[in-house]
């Protein structure tokens, strides 16, 4: 039988970042196919933010290869990727807070990359009716909650293909954890791909289709849940807990 794999969305191989002179990332290779949620897994330091940061252009990569869709996207700068249908939710939110709540999201509204458009106004308050409630407050004037509401809601707002979420519940309220892990779980329903890095394995591992754990800028694991919730010696050895 024929079993030909899928074009992955996005797939780096050899990834090597560098801050300066500190060698960050030593040869990273990953991929998310179309529709897929991938945790990446590390303790703090061990690379995670900066491999988000190298996918999307953020902290170009010195040496490796980054595709989109099978096509060679190691030379495209930021805005040039995310216009491929790759949304960003960064650790800092990245809101603008001088702008209400309908700015930030109108300012952000656009088609997918295939002229989709389901992600809508309407569509966007009603996965998250807080934000309706807030419309004329400013970015400034939000919980740390509820900006994370409003950058999610805002990188759905561009259609995407793959949504890339670097600590998605960190320092948030237990409740407020609870309510975006549902969105995730909503997310992850419609078909669009995501990438999450968050220290709640517990929250992660019933979600995420595949893991990657990273250590000192490596991956030392990669595979699905399944295998990791069945190798507990893996999460102390890597993870800690």
């Amino acid at each position: 039988m024929n079993m030909e794999r899928v074009t992955p969305l996005i797939e780096v191989e050899d990834l090597h970042t560098y801050y300066g002179d500190s060698h960050i990332l030593h040869g990273i290779d990953l991929h998310i196919d179309p529709g897929e949620t991938v945790s990446l897994m590390g303790r703090n330091g061990m690379g995670k933010t900066t491999t988000l940061r190298s996918l999307i252009g953020l902290t170009p990569p010195r040496r490796g290869k980054i595709s989109i869709r099978g096509k060679d996207a190691s030379r495209l700068r930021t805005h040039q990727i995310i216009r491929q249908g790759i949304a960003f939710v960064p650790e800092d939110r990245g809101i603008f807070p001088n702008l209400s709540v309908l700015e930030n999201l109108n300012m952000a509204a656009r088609k997918g990359p295939n002229g989709r458009d389901e992600w809508t106004l309407q569509r966007v308050l009603e996965l998250f009716p807080r934000l309706g409630e807030r419309l004329t407050n400013m970015g400034n004037q939000l919980s740390g909650g509820e900006q994370q509401m409003l950058t999610i809601a805002r990188a759905l707002m561009t259609n995407p293909d793959l949504i890339i979420l670097d600590e998605a519940t960190e320092g948030l309220a237990p409740l407020i954890r609870l309510e975006i892990w549902v969105v995730i779980r909503h997310i992850k329903s419609t078909g669009i791909a995501s990438i999450i890095v968050d220290k709640d394995i517990n929250a992660l591992l019933p979600i995420c289709d595949r893991n990657y754990i990273l250590n000192k800028g490596e991956v030392v694991y990669h595979g699905k849940s399944r295998e990791l919730l069945e190798n507990p010696q893996l999460h102390k050895h890597f993870l800690g807990v």
